[in-house]
């Protein structure tokens, strides 16, 4: 157990309540009379509104929420349409634009609902579809995002238009033009999603202008969303590629995954999520579950209110009614966890890269003797193929997360190869390359926008690179030389950990980066190379490896509580060389790598230590 002499550095809070554990959940209710998508979603998780959308053709059909049932309202009045923008309560709601029919024809019409039935209102200034919207009131919201173009193609658009009960307004555009996207907050306060032709890009309204923020941790084009304000918000579902039910929670600085969704489904309409609730409640309705299939189903996620303070991993305070100091994760015990066999590759990538969480992760590259480009996703099910890499390769570094990472340097030809690639959620783009040639090296980072390149082959060097977004700048570099390390995956550029690999001879060295330098901590059990590995800098795991004997895989596995290597339950296979990077601070992925010198394996192995509240002593 910690002591206060070992928590230097920590930032501890001080309250006189402890702050609740983040209890989230979805919840099945009643499902909707017509099952459609793209449908517009306003009011609340007890009074919500369902209008429009496709059953197909492009509908009219109004639907109440009570809370557990949905019971038919009178139709629409204008043209029937879907993926329409809108906000407002169950008494007083607001449609705006969408596409009409199966011409693909976007409309600009505006209708009113007052609890009862709907009159027209005053048009808005552009006509489109599939954007955002986000108010709470019929008479102040705002539309932004969508697309425009007359017909069946799609113009991206990126204009924000303002309503106040009777007249639009044009504010300040997105940075990025984008359909297909989710969010929801107030006029003044609102949250936009990524999107179509929106790679990894999230954006964040105070009232006057959209600036840029932290991007999700798994990248899906229409998702619903919905949001209290730009500080806290939530989107769910989606295409990932596939469907998916995937959860993520915003708190103002970061997204975080939350509890999946019973149904997995996307919806096709920018107001999906609409304004039914915010971060701490919310209704997920209608939808396409696969191509063609459309569902009525309906969701319900609870919170917490949005005035509780939600626990974190490697948070620490002082309750002062009970007088005691506290922490959350498992830096404080040690987790007594195993895994458990998921879903198999496709293809064996043996010696490949890979990056993201336990349930959405890539895999990619590798191969041997035969190199691949093949790439892989993973949905904490099973694994799908999309699209290649552009050069074929294997023995490469890699940081980021499902939506959005770069993979760089390998080979052949070994020793030379500079290659960089970026990952956007669908495809590989060629970037800047890598100052020099190395194999066998690692990467930390969680997005392609910002991470480091370390050590690497040849001659075992300590260099370590930072990645800005656009090329790669020289960075601290390490105190040991290695190749074929471990890293914290989803660490940063200023908090990072470093261990094993090859000096030339094998290493259970481990170096800890604050941000400013480098500094030697407590060793690995045992000494190994090209493990598997992910976490953050006070919490991390490595498994499998090559450890020195015979045989050369191994299902060894060891847990970094911040201070010291504890080992803990092993692999169900031995595996070596490749094994894809992804998991976080209290999850694992193994998955690629080689089961034998000769074998690619498919396997996929999932562990996960649940976190728990302790007493830290104060001796």
């Amino acid at each position: 157990m910690a002591t206060l002499k070992q928590i230097k550095g920590t930032t501890i809070q001080f309250r006189d309540a402890d702050p609740v554990v983040y209890a989230g959940s979805w919840s099945s209710s009643g499902a909707l009379n017509t099952a459609r998508t793209g449908g517009g979603l306003t009011g609340s998780l007890t009074a919500g509104l369902y209008f429009g959308g496709n059953t197909p053709p492009s509908s009219q059909v109004t639907e109440e929420y009570n809370g557990t049932a949905w019971a038919n309202g009178n139709n629409m009045t204008e043209t029937a349409r879907d993926q329409m923008y809108g906000w407002g309560t169950q008494t007083a709601s607001i449609s705006a634009a969408g596409v009409t029919g199966s011409d693909g024809n976007k409309s600009k019409l505006v209708e009113l609902y007052n609890g009862t039935s709907w009159t027209a209102g005053t048009d808005n200034n552009t006509a489109r579809q599939a954007g955002g919207s986000a108010g709470k009131s019929q008479t102040a919201g705002i539309m932004y995002g969508g697309a425009d173009a007359t017909g069946p193609g799609n113009t991206y658009n990126a204009d924000t238009e303002y309503w106040n009960g009777s007249t639009w307004a044009q504010l300040a555009d997105l940075n990025t033009a984008g359909a297909y996207v989710a969010g929801g907050g107030t006029y003044t306060s609102a949250l936009c999603s990524v999107g179509g032709n929106r790679p990894a890009q999230n954006e964040s309204w105070n009232g006057t202008s959209w600036s840029e923020i932290s991007e999700q941790n798994t990248f899906r084009n229409q998702s619903g969303g919905s949001a209290d304000s730009n500080t806290l918000g939530l989107i769910y579902g989606g295409e990932a590629p596939p469907v998916t039910s995937i959860t993520e929670s915003w708190d103002g600085t970061t997204w975080a995954e939350v509890a999946d969704m019973a149904t997995a489904r996307s919806f096709g309409s920018g107001a999906t999520g609409g304004q039914s609730g915010g971060s701490s409640s919310s209704l997920g309705v209608g939808g396409q579950i696969a191509p063609g299939a459309r569902t009525g189903l309906t969701e319900e996620w609870t919170f917490p209110p949005a005035t509780a303070s939600a626990l974190q991993v490697g948070d620490m305070w002082f309750n002062s009614s009970s007088s005691t100091l506290k922490g959350y994760g498992t830096a404080a015990g040690i987790p007594a966890t195993t895994w458990a066999t998921g879903g198999s590759l496709n293809t064996g990538h043996g010696y490949g890269t890979g990056f993201g969480l336990q349930t959405a992760a890539l895999s990619a590259f590798g191969g041997y003797p035969t190199h691949i480009a093949n790439t892989e996703l993973y949905n904490g099910t099973a694994w799908t193929e999309v699209n290649n890499g552009n050069t074929a390769r294997r023995n490469l570094g890699s940081f980021g997360v499902q939506g959005s990472g770069l993979a760089f340097s390998g080979g052949p030809p070994f020793g030379s190869t500079r290659l960089t690639e970026s990952w956007n959620g669908t495809s590989w783009t060629e970037v800047s390359d890598l100052p020099a040639g190395v194999y066998d090296n690692r990467g930390i980072g969680t997005s392609s926008s910002s991470g480091l390149s370390i050590g690497g082959d040849p001659g075992q060097v300590s260099t370590v690179n930072e990645w800005n977004g656009s090329s790669w700048g020289s960075f601290t570099a390490l105190n040991t030389g290695r190749s074929q390390l471990m890293t914290s995956n989803a660490g940063s550029v200023t908090a990072g950990l470093v261990w094993g690999g090859e000096t030339p001879s094998l290493t259970a060295n481990t170096e800890l980066w604050n941000g400013s330098s480098w500094t030697e901590v407590n060793n690995l059990n045992t000494a190994r190379g090209n493990a598997g590995f992910n976490g953050i800098s006070t919490a991390a795991l490595t498994f499998g490896g090559n450890p020195g004997s015979s045989p050369s895989q191994s299902a060894i596995c060891e847990y970094w509580n911040g201070t010291s290597w504890t080992e803990v339950n092993d692999l169900g296979t031995g595996i070596n060389g490749g094994i894809a990077p992804a998991g976080g601070a209290t999850s694992g992925l193994s998955s690629g790598g080689t089961s034998a010198p000769n074998t690619q394996n498919t396997g996929t192995e999932e562990w996960t230590a649940t976190a728990v509240v302790s007493t830290v002593t104060t001796s």
